[in-house]
């Protein structure tokens, strides 16, 4: 077996112990069974090079397996901690706690509430103090507003998410890292000063700057809202940032009815859409090796603006993966650097393997992208590229088609629309995104000249959402 095939099946033996450990409970008694016989196999084929070397390679994929499994299990155990303090009950109504923390991502308005990620660093039940570092998921009222890094003293009950009659809320919430809820606790004035030893000084840090970078995001948001009318510029911030919240729920209805929500969310194939787009563009100012890095600064810059979030920088990765196989021409081997990059994010966090559908959308539209593109590149050969439409139309073809499985299992339907409707829209994807970011850019530092870039954003967008529209009252 060829080197780099061991590579491909260690790395995917790694995935598989995660993939079963996620989908059934194994015991501590399986795993030492399990590392004791795949140890043994490579200890006694390893040392006699006269055995099948077979064996050996399965001793090693065996430890592989059981290193996910023990992976996952270990995640699943860190977030665990809070269980003793969860859905406590005392005459009926449940036993408050005190959770001190900080806000850990922007807050999202809900109309009548706001809900905040709460990075949880103490515990104060009675006269006991825990320490911490768990994410609880609380729901507040609307005042006073909250932002990322506000330092919060919350007096409630924990209780476990509750599933949603269509929707695994809990599964949902468990791959961001949250088990556990509480809904509108009493805000106490007492402040909590993050310090004592709770939060070290590059968490500090670390919040610091995100703060800074989430006021330039707001900033940004608020530069395109007055230079675009809505509901454009809501469409616009749902590209950029995958922020929803302003987008009309009938405009919703129309994305979800022609299959194209996948652009207001923040993807590995949005973001593959952004870097080709700008490699092609910078290709004929530039060497391609230059038009290559700066396409990578883009993608850094514009994942650190939009805040940095796991889901984001995942997203990030696809699209630099996808970048190095354009950039340079080809990858060595595709499949191998598909799979180094999935186990490295489920590495990081083993949930995102089963429990989240965007990881296994972007992972099955880059197989789309790296495999079905070439082929149905070649066989239309002959068309004019149009400036570099054709390669986004066949792009988007291939993605859809490479994401159609995953849809009609998760979702129980693909809409007869979604092809044609993406093929219409995504080619466009890079100057609506290019036009928002030159307005919102522009916007921040003269309103005026903003207004003036806001009018080609507009006119770009306003195309997109029209198509979506006449497409959702077809169906």
């Amino acid at each position: 077996m060829h080197k780099s095939q061991v590579f491909f099946y260690l790395l995917a033996s790694f995935l598989g112990g995660i993939f079963v450990a996620s989908v059934f409970n194994i015991s501590q008694t399986f795993i030492y069974a399990g590392l004791v016989t795949a140890i043994g196999l490579v200890g006694v084929f390893g040392y006699n090079k006269s055995f099948n070397g077979k064996f050996l390679l399965i001793g090693v994929f065996g430890i592989a397996f059981l290193f996910g499994v023990m992976q996952f299990n270990s995640a699943d155990f860190d977030q665990d901690r809070l269980n003793v303090f969860t859905d406590l009950k005392a005459g009926g109504k449940g036993i408050e706690v005190v959770v001190n923390g900080y806000v850990d991502s922007e807050p999202t308005d809900r109309g009548g509430r706001q809900e905040l990620v709460l990075r949880v660093k103490e515990l104060m039940a009675g006269d006991r103090i825990v320490p911490l570092d768990d994410r609880v998921l609380v729901t507040v009222n609307n005042f006073p507003e909250f932002s990322y890094g506000d330092v919060v003293s919350a007096a409630g009950s924990l209780e476990k998410p509750a599933n949603l009659s269509d929707f695994d809320y809990a599964t949902y919430l468990k791959k961001e890292g949250i088990r556990t809820t509480m809904f509108y606790p009493t805000i106490r004035d007492e402040k909590w000063e993050m310090g004592s030893g709770t939060v070290e000084f590059f968490e500090k840090t670390k919040v610091g700057l995100y703060k800074k970078i989430f006021f330039v995001k707001k900033s940004f948001e608020s530069a395109i809202s007055r230079s675009v009318s809505e509901p454009n510029a809501a469409f616009i911030n749902g590209i950029l940032f995958g922020s929803r919240q302003n987008i009309p729920e009938n405009l919703k209805e129309a994305f979800n009815k022609t299959g194209t929500t996948h652009i207001l969310a923040i993807s590995g194939y949005n973001i593959m859409i952004i870097s080709w787009a700008v490699l092609t563009g910078l290709i004929f100012f530039f060497r391609r090796r230059t038009a290559f890095w700066i396409s990578v600064a883009t993608i850094i810059l514009f994942t650190v603006l939009t805040g940095a979030s796991s889901s984001v920088v995942r997203a990030s990765l696809m699209g630099l993966l996808l970048l190095f196989a354009q950039g340079y021409g080809r990858l060595y081997d595709p499949k191998n650097s598909i799979i180094l990059a999935g186990t490295a994010m489920a590495y990081l966090n083993p949930f995102v393997l089963v429990f989240d559908i965007g990881f296994q959308l972007s992972f099955a539209a880059v197989l789309g992208l790296m495999y079905l593109y070439p082929y149905l590149d070649s066989k239309f050969k002959a068309v004019s590229k149009l400036g570099g439409l054709k390669e986004i139309t066949l792009m988007t073809l291939s993605a859809q088609v490479a994401v159609a499985p995953l849809l009609i299992y998760y979702f129980r339907s693909f809409s007869i629309v979604s092809l044609p409707t993406n093929v219409l829209i995504v080619p466009f994807l890079p100057a609506s995104m290019l036009a928002g970011f030159i307005t919102g850019l522009v916007g921040m530092v003269i309103p005026t000249a903003g207004n003036i870039a806001g009018w080609f954003a507009w006119a770009v967008t306003a195309y997109q959402i029209e198509i979506v529209k006449i497409f959702a009252g077809l169906v």
